[in-house]
């Protein structure tokens, strides 16, 4: 991947990780300049979770881990599931990061995405980079009707290794039972990809656009 300046995009705090997470892993060993945004910590996601900053803790608990420090990453905490209400602001955020970073490449979620935050982070990825970079979205096969598989991402046993040791931060998530955190759903859709691609590990994109 040429692209040096590399933007992800996260509705909730561990859509990134579960959607690309081998690949963030892999561009950070490449040394890319990263920038990871979060919209949501989503409060009120967690009824029976005392500790309301529980989803932000964790977060910055993945990013620790990965050791990207605190001027890599962007957390925002408008409310899960009610981000159409804060569309307009949102895009002007978008823009503003494209001038501040100008990345060269941005993941975020899918047009096919239908849970409604990620519409919102999907639409306005698309109004306020088109003209400007790359654009690959990432898979979630839970939430998409349908996924077009156009560029995929080799991984090695490290990358998902990783991946999977990320995702374990999220204990919130796991004690809620989230089939879609267990290692046999992360290695099975890694290998699924990777067989498309004569690989053992792969994740998958769709694309919006590519820059050369």
């Amino acid at each position: 991947m040429k692209q040096n300046r590399i933007l992800f995009l996260s509705p909730h705090t561990d859509d990134v990780e579960l959607g690309c997470g081998g690949t963030i892993v892999k561009l950070l060993e490449q040394k890319k300049e990263i920038h990871w945004v979060v919209f949501s910590i989503a409060e009120d996601s967690l009824p029976n979770e005392n500790d309301k900053l529980k989803l932000q803790k964790e977060f910055i608990s993945v990013t620790e881990e990965l050791a990207l420090k605190p001027d890599n990453y962007t957390i925002y905490r408008y409310p899960v599931r009610k981000l159409n209400f804060y569309r307009q602001e949102i895009l002007e955020t978008l823009i503003k990061i494209k001038k501040e970073f100008n990345p060269e490449l941005v993941f975020g979620p899918s047009q096919n995405d239908f849970h409604q935050d990620h519409q919102v982070i999907s639409n306005e990825m698309i109004r306020a980079f088109k003209m400007h970079c790359s654009i690959l979205c990432y898979e979630l096969p839970w939430n998409h009707i349908k996924f077009t598989s156009t560029y995929f991402v080799r991984l090695e046993e490290r990358h998902i290794q990783m991946k999977l040791k990320i995702l374990k931060k999220y204990e919130t998530q796991i004690k809620l039972n989230r089939y879609y955190f267990s290692d046999d759903m992360i290695k099975g859709l890694a290998m699924t990809r990777g067989a498309q691609i004569n690989h053992k590990y792969a994740e998958s994109f769709d694309v919006i656009r590519i820059l050369d």
